[in-house]
């Protein structure tokens, strides 16, 4: 052994600080959610009306496009909620790295994306199922499910991809289809 590497042995382990911009964003994600109890699911998300009431209440009245998406743990309750992006009033800028980053952080098991259509159209562009079906594949390889994708409006009407249709949120909580894809 040269005399540098034995120097090299003897030095104790160099202690690093993290940077002044990551700390603020961890703590940003991991700050839970502070809607009121109403509004936040009591429940598991098990379909899309589970969490129309909270995807209203955070984005559904934007005047341009949200993307957010909320991060399940392995019972499927919401622990985690971000705000991907905010676009213009046609499109939002998604990236399967923002969103998974996001969910690794928050420790998700499991995922739902949304987005607001401003117009109150909620039919998906072929943007939006492509966005949909690449945050898909990405998440099969992270070993992070994506339970659906949720297009909501300014109205009543939403449009969830697992169902594959839109649907209209009525006040008595029962789904009624509507007319459309």
């Amino acid at each position: 052994m040269t005399r540098r590497q034995q120097t090299k042995k003897r030095m104790p382990p160099r202690i690093t600080r993290p940077s002044p911009f990551i700390t603020p964003a961890i703590r940003v994600l991991e700050t839970r959610l502070e809607l009121s109890i109403e509004h936040r699911p009591g429940q598991p998300v098990r379909c899309a009306i589970d969490v129309t009431a909270l995807l209203r209440k955070l984005i559904g009245d934007a005047d341009r496009e949200h993307f957010v998406a909320l991060y399940l743990n392995t019972r499927h309750y919401v622990t985690h909620v971000h705000m991907v992006s905010r676009g213009t009033t046609q499109s939002a800028l998604v990236h399967p790295r923002e969103v998974f980053k996001g969910a690794y952080l928050a420790n998700a098991a499991a995922l739902v994306i949304a987005h607001n259509h401003p117009t109150g159209d909620v039919r998906p562009s072929p943007e939006d199922r492509a966005v949909t079906e690449r945050l898909k594949q990405a998440g099969e390889l992270l070993g992070i499910d994506l339970l659906d994708s949720i297009v909501v409006g300014p109205g009543t009407e939403f449009y969830s991809a697992v169902e594959d249709r839109i649907l209209t949120d009525t006040a008595s909580s029962s789904l009624e289809v509507a007319s459309g894809s």
